[in-house]
């Protein structure tokens, strides 16, 4: 009996060593050598991990077992063409794959496909050879990126630069990542990155001439004309070529971003995204994108976050991005223990089961490696992919910074620290690979390209910001960049257009259909509205786009709920009542050779979707994109994305962008929250002069349009908002738009606008002059009040009740920037004995009035005082009581209509 094996040993011993197994592929990378200093303060609460020879023990087995033969499980593939091995040897080849210079996390994702298939890349024995020619090449990589770096410092070295110094092997994990994805059909790829290593990036991998690069170094060079720039480090860039190791034309680019660190993130993405669109790759095999991070911003910024949970949305994935971490293991000067509760910077990627490989970046060889597996896995499984480049920063946060100050023994470990460069080359020089002549004559070759790119750099007189644009658009500028006319065209349409798009907007243009009792009376409306040849707010911005797509211009309308719109007013996707996910988006109808329209609803996030949507604008100046603001003051999270980019990223990268964002806003006694958009806000980063009255010259409106920033604009009618985004494509160049649309508005019975007001001959309306009694005898008005917006509806009906009708003109200023000064100067010609008032429901120190009021006395020339009818100076947007509501809405309107109320008051 004692000669039979005891069974139920055997089987312990084997759940023991599967045990053993797994722990590895779970926790192995916890006791990875990832630190090139040594020094790791990765923080896993001091719980041990219990692998390793000493720690069999743990799993119920002896020290007598190491020399045990184990059958392995199917889930490991450390035995290679062998089913079983002794334990010493499943433990050695163990630690070989998951405790060397690579850590792998991946045992959370819930696909065992995609776990087996990581499994095989890191544990088959012997994967990771590399022959010769590779060695060699990375060599010549690592040569280049050290050099050029070692170069800058020769020349500049007191100059800002955010050298990559302590993470070269950056530039050959980049230029792996691409050499693969061209390997597999790539032909595009967007780039976002933060400052550090940006200029060797730009040499190295997009291979941006180097004279250009120097040139931006020259205190003596001036600027061009063209808007007020960046510094160099922010700057974006376009460069076609041919890859050398596939053998195919690659286009890449680098975007152009702030110093908010990740907030191109998801500019980015959009980019991507749009590029996927026209070149219709639904699959992300043509056109991917790289980001790059910095440790302490992936963890600290949450724009990371709102990122990631975009990757796999229909209407937002761009089928996987590979993200590479540059961490320096600190932040400008704060420890990783102080900038981040997780143990690794990278635990954000967890949320998308993204795989996030480790790796020291003293190991070229092992960086190239897990660059090939992430290339490989984003073009197997098409999701996103996280590489953390483990090394240090050389120098402080940037070259003229003191470290010392504050991470002594990290920067005495430092400096003793032989570079990444040194080390490899004495390993391919001790393995034979390459002399060290040959190393020297390669290092003396590439210090010499470097010498004559300098030289040549001292003739560049003048800093072009058009050579680093990031995304070109061919054949829609002149070759010098100008606009093609400077003339707008009629926006409106025929009637027979109106009618086409007005009945598709009211009917259900698929069979079989069941759509909701409640929204065939909407339809049934819209169809009357069509009869009656009148347009509410909805069916004129149905007529916008419609008339858009017929022409061929694709139209994308995105954010939170867009797709019935947050009012109930839009309806642009119907759903069928009884069968689940089938819906109609009558918008795709309009035309059989009609460009797409895209409406999506977007996740809860805004400065991730308003990127995004800035992004996809950037691609092409041939689509209208527009982003809704479930409320109007949801822009204040997208600040950033609104003030760094929108607002003044013409001027810093000479880039125009046609997005247009929709900010619902108005007083409607709800509360403090959801009532302003802000437009104080937009108007103050407005850059036009207060205090000029511009030269009024032939095309006026076109070229204060061409000079200035952004457009904001407040419509009070259906028709002038179908004109202004009918405009924004029809005009030869693009600017951002900011439109604050209504809430009440979309159903008042008043804002309804004839198809008289859409037709050819037609434009948007600047300003809406008086056109009722007072009209007719100018010089019998009193008082004019001039206003924006919704306002409108509530003097007028006021002055009905007045019967003042022919004593007080109320003239709606409908575009507020740029100022439309010639036809206010028009009006208060007209009316040369009133006196002016300027009327919004908005609290004093908000709404229009600061920038409205200087502009309004310049165009008169200060003969005539501007006074002010509104809600007094607040802290808050609104009152959150009804009754305070109406009682300050009287009293605004009392104030605008007592023609006495302002006399002795200056």
């Amino acid at each position: 009996m004692g000669a039979q094996p005891n069974l139920e040993k055997l089987v312990q011993d084997h759940q023991a060593v599967h045990s053993l197994i797994r722990a590895y592929q779970v926790r192995g990378h916890h006791i990875a050598k990832l630190d090139p200093l040594e020094i790791s303060c990765v923080d896993f609460d001091d719980t041990p991990c219990t692998v390793g020879f000493q720690n069999v023990g743990v799993y119920g087995l002896a020290e007598s077992d190491l020399d045990k033969v184990f059958r392995l499980p199917t889930t490991t593939f450390i035995g290679g063409s062998e089913s079983s091995l002794p334990l010493r040897e499943i433990i050695r080849r163990l630690e070989m794959a998951y405790c060397q210079h690579i850590g792998v996390e991946f045992m959370f994702i819930n696909d065992l496909e995609q776990c087996q298939w990581i499994r095989e890349k890191f544990e088959t024995p012997g994967i990771m050879q590399f022959s010769l020619e590779e060695k060699k090449t990375l060599l010549a990589r690592m040569i280049r990126s050290t050099r050029f770096e070692e170069f800058l410092q020769r020349k500049w070295s007191s100059e800002k630069r955010f050298g990559l110094e302590g993470c070269e092997s950056l530039i050959p994990a980049l230029k792996t990542i691409i050499d693969m994805s061209s390997l597999s059909g790539v032909e595009s790829v967007i780039m976002g990155m933060p400052h550090r290593g940006r200029l060797n990036v730009l040499a190295n991998v997009i291979r941006k001439e180097l004279d250009q690069i120097f040139c931006q170094f020259d205190s003596k060079l001036e600027a061009a004309d063209e808007g007020s720039g960046d510094v160099k480090y922010h700057l974006g860039m376009y460069h076609k070529r041919m890859n050398r190791v596939s053998d195919r034309e690659i286009s890449m680019s680098l975007m152009a971003n702030p110093s908010h660190l990740e907030a191109v993130d998801p500019v980015v993405q959009g980019k991507t995204k749009a590029e996927q669109f026209y070149s219709g790759d639904t699959e992300g095999k043509r056109v991917m994108s790289i980001l790059l991070h910095g440790d302490a911003a992936f963890a600290g910024q949450g724009i990371v976050y709102e990122t990631f949970h975009l990757s796999d949305l229909p209407s937002y994935t761009t089928h996987g991005t590979i993200h590479v971490v540059v961490n320096n293991q600190i932040g400008f000067t704060t420890d990783p223990r102080m900038a981040r509760s997780s143990p690794y910077p990278t635990d954000v990627a967890r949320v998308v089961n993204a795989p996030i490989f480790h790796v020291n970046a003293d190991d070229p060889e092992a960086v190239i490696y897990v660059c090939k597996v992430a290339s490989e896995w984003r073009n197997t499984f098409h999701k996103d992919v996280v590489v953390d480049l483990v090394c240090y920063r050389r120098n402080g946060h940037n070259e003229m910074d003191e470290p010392m100050f504050t991470q002594p023994l990290m920067y005495k470990q430092i400096k003793k620290q032989k570079g990444v460069l040194q080390k490899f080359a004495e390993k391919v020089i001790a393995e034979g690979v390459v002399t060290t002549q040959a190393y020297e004559e390669e290092v003396v070759r590439y210090d010499k390209i470097c010498e004559d790119a300098y030289n040549r750099s001292k003739d560049e007189k003048i800093l072009h910001i058009k050579h680093w644009l990031d995304s070109p658009w061919p054949d829609f500028f002149n070759l010098d960049g100008q606009p093609k006319t400077m003339h707008s065209p009629p926006t409106g349409i025929s009637e027979e257009e109106l009618k086409h798009i007005g009945n598709i907007a009211s009917s259900v243009p698929v069979e079989d259909f069941t759509i909701h009792g409640g929204l065939s009376r909407i339809l049934k409306g819209r169809a009357n509205m069509v009869d009656q040849r009148v347009c509410d707010w909805a069916l004129g911005e149905y007529m916008a786009f419609g008339s858009l797509l017929k022409e061929g211009i694709h139209i994308r309308l995105s954010g939170q709920d867009v797709e019935r719109g947050t009012f109930s007013h839009r309806h642009h996707v119907l759903h069928d009542q009884n069968v689940d996910k089938r819906i109609c988006i009558p918008m795709n109808y309009v035309s059989p050779d009609q460009a797409p329209y895209t409406v999506c609803n977007s996740s809860l996030s805004e400065y991730g979707v308003l990127g995004f949507e800035l992004g996809f604008a950037m691609a092409s100046p041939n689509a209208l994109v527009l982003w809704e603001a479930q409320f109007g003051d949801f822009n204040n999270t997208a600040q950033c994305i609104i003030d760094q980019f929108i607002s003044s990223g013409q001027a810093k990268w000479v880039r125009q962008n046609g997005i247009v964002l929709l900010l619902p806003h108005g007083m409607e006694g709800m509360g403090p929250e959801h009532s302003s958009a802000r437009p104080e806000r937009f108007l103050q980063m407005c850059n036009d002069d207060p205090d000029v009255f511009p030269k009024i010259t032939e095309n006026f409106a076109v070229h204060q349009l061409y000079d200035c920033n952004w457009i904001v604009v407040n419509c009070s009618t259906p028709a002038n908002y179908f004109h202004v985004l009918r405009r924004q494509i029809l005009q030869p160049f693009r600017k951002p738009l900011i439109v604050f649309t209504p809430k009440s508005l979309l159903r008042h019975p008043e804002a309804k606008s004839s198809f008289d007001d859409m037709l050819p001959a037609t434009i948007f309306k600047r300003l809406i002059p008086e056109e009722g009694p007072a009209a007719a005898s100018p010089e019998k008005v009193k008082r004019i009040v001039f206003c924006s917006g919704k306002i409108y509806y509530e003097l007028t009906r006021e002055r009905k009740n007045r019967g003042m009708d022919d004593t007080v003109a109320v003239i709606r200023i409908e575009q507020l920037s740029p100022f439309p000064f010639d036809l206010v100067k028009a009006e208060t010609d007209r009316y040369s004995n009133a006196d002016l008032v300027w009327c919004q429901e908005e609290h004093k120190n908000q709404g229009y009035h600061d920038y409205v009021k200087p502009r309004i006395c310049t165009t008169t020339n200060h003969t005539r005082p501007v006074w002010y009818a509104g809600r007094d100076p607040a802290a808050a947007p609104a009152t959150g009581n009804k009754k305070t509501h109406l009682t300050e809405l009287q009293r605004l309107v009392d104030a605008a209509f007592d023609l006495d109320a302002f006399s002795g008051k200056i």
